[in-house]
């Protein structure tokens, strides 16, 4: 076998490794640099599966796939994998359609530890440009190719019992982020079944989103290592607690934390000085010290409210969010912004206080209505349309899979949503620049919030998919993007079923100068004037400063009068 020296010295923190480490992931992703040299650490051999094969057919893979075809590889490739799974422990690096295979997946999961290496579409294809060997992307235009694998494979690489982001850089950055990874599942602290993790790298403030299902009935096996005492106080709406939060402490009381529950009211009008107030004072009745940590059980309104309570209490003390809408899922859980409505309009008022660890359970989806799914569908459009036009056209193939509750789709779309945000939010924690961007669709979308008097006649999400049209609408109309673009926006979130025109949201007369006037007033507005995202195509958002006053008066006036 073509392995690393098996006499080097194994790192003395390095975790003890019970069974073979599987790396699986795409071309690209570094699996064979980033095993091998993990290996070296451990002290144990390493394995390239596609060497392997090599070896055994005396030809190389390339060689393989065209004489003898991919389905021929394909075989090949099985039975190697499944004997080098037999062998002592080692670390086994695998060709990017290996853990495809149902026989392999099962094979690898049996007898070894999967951990996927995952990386960004422009990464990936920095990496393969330096070798012009690979069969696959003989086949067409090489970010067609990857981005066709991305859509098709990420879901199933996600099955994997760890994942872990590859970087640019030196190998040993990530080498280091998989030994920590795997520490933390070896040690039972992070890995449940089927769950993805995305970090948010804000250095010493950094956290982990953890995505998948089940993980309220497991929580507190996540929050434990976090806790300075067996304690946590949990906050939920009267709604979300009675499906929610029986399941969550049994997770808790499972992992030996004393939870205690205090509810509040639910929807938009709770999040007031008033809500505030309470929640802050009935925290207080139970007497936390520092060491005290909250916990947010359900949507973007308990997320916020409870963020914003714990920013406060004792000048600040932990917290940990537990989304438990789609909408709080892949937007308003990560990113560490907090905050309350007043008269003068959305989260005027409110901190900046980042979460200890996200926890997104996907089975809490299954609760909510079709049009609660739809709303926060609207905010996983919106990273397609901001930078990741790739992702845009996924949701146009898969959207209605998304919001039909399949299980696979929907981890998918949540993970790249959120990796998305994690990515923004460490560029960019405080909206100084790029961070902007996140609100595309918004500035339209919560003066209409606002003119609807944020109740249940518009939800936050569409109002953001009405926000979202009129923003490449008036794109289009400056002559900034194609009508094109505009009008494909509008087909998609249509045929999903969201609201695009004030009509069809059956919202009534609105009133173009009183929405331009709350615009004035929104938390983004600079000296008086709004500031929009605007869009040179898609996936090509930007932060306009300087819209035309006219062109924004005759957008809101014809989409009023429609």
């Amino acid at each position: 076998m073509a392995r690393s020296n098996s006499d080097t010295p194994a790192d003395p923190v390095a975790p003890a490794v019970p069974r073979t480490i599987v790396f699986v992931g795409l071309m690209g992703a570094g699996k064979s640099a980033i095993g091998r040299r993990l290996a070296q650490r451990l002290g144990v051999p390493f394995t390239d599966a596609d060497h392997e094969i090599e070896a055994a057919a005396g030809r190389s893979v390339e060689e393989i796939f065209d004489t003898l075809g991919e389905q021929a590889f394909r075989e090949g490739e099985r039975k190697i994998v499944q004997r080098l799974l037999d062998a002592p422990t080692q670390v086994l690096s695998t060709g990017g359609g290996a853990f495809i295979d149902p026989e392999t997946r099962a094979k690898i999961k049996a007898r070894g530890i999967s951990v996927w290496l995952d990386a960004d579409l422009d990464l990936l294809l920095r990496r393969v440009a330096r070798r012009n060997n690979r069969p696959l992307l003989k086949r067409g235009d090489p970010r067609e190719v990857l981005s066709r694998l991305m859509a098709e494979r990420n879901p199933i690489y996600a099955q994997a019992d760890i994942r872990v982001e590859s970087v640019d850089g030196p190998p040993e950055a990530t080498v280091e982020r998989v030994a920590e990874a795997l520490r933390r599942y070896l040690a039972g602290e992070a890995r449940i079944e089927n769950v993805t993790q995305v970090r948010v790298e804000l250095g010493a403030r950094g956290y982990d989103v953890h995505i998948g299902a089940g993980l309220l009935d497991r929580v507190g096996q996540l929050v434990l290592p976090l806790l300075r005492e067996r304690r946590l106080i949990v906050v939920s709406d009267v709604n979300v607690a009675r499906t929610q939060w029986p399941r969550a402490k049994f997770g808790l009381d499972a992992a030996g934390v004393a939870a205690q529950l205090i509810e509040v009211a639910p929807g938009e009008g709770a999040k007031d000085f008033a809500h505030l107030q309470s929640l802050v004072e009935r925290v207080l009745d139970l007497k936390p010290d520092r060491g005290a940590m909250l916990m947010a059980l359900g949507g973007g309104v308990v997320g916020d409210l409870t963020g914003f309570a714990a920013s406060l209490v004792l000048r600040g003390i932990d917290y940990v969010q537990a989304p438990t809408t789609l909408l709080a899922q892949v937007d308003s859980s990560v990113g560490g912004k907090t905050g309350i409505n007043t008269r003068h309009g959305k989260n005027l008022v409110g901190a900046f206080h980042q979460p200890r660890m996200v926890v997104a359970d996907l089975d809490a989806l299954k609760t909510l209505s079709a049009r609660e799914l739809r709303a926060g569908y609207a905010e996983i459009v919106k990273y397609g349309l901001i930078d990741d036009a790739d992702f845009f056209a996924w949701l146009e193939a898969n959207g209605s899979r998304v919001l039909a509750g399949d299980s696979a789709a929907q981890s998918f779309a949540v993970a790249r949503s959120v990796r998305a945000k994690a990515r923004i939010v460490a560029a960019d924690e405080r909206e100084a620049g790029r961070r902007a961007l996140l609100n595309l669709g918004h500035t339209f979308g919560h003066a209409l919030e606002a003119a609807t008097g944020f109740g249940e006649a518009l939800l936050h999400g569409e109002a953001v998919a009405i926000g979202i049209t009129l923003a490449f609408e008036l794109s289009a109309r400056l002559g900034l993007c194609a009508t094109g673009d505009a009008e494909r926006v509008r087909r998609h979130l249509e045929a999903v079923g969201l609201p695009t025109a004030l009509a069809r949201a059956d919202l009534g007369r609105l009133d173009a100068n009183s929405l331009i006037a709350s615009m004035a007033h929104d938390k983004k507005a600079r000296g008086g004037a709004a500031i929009f995202i605007l869009a040179r195509g898609i996936g090509e958002a930007f932060v306009a400063r300087d819209v035309d006053p006219a062109a924004l008066r005759a957008l809101l006036a014809d989409a009023v009068a429609a």
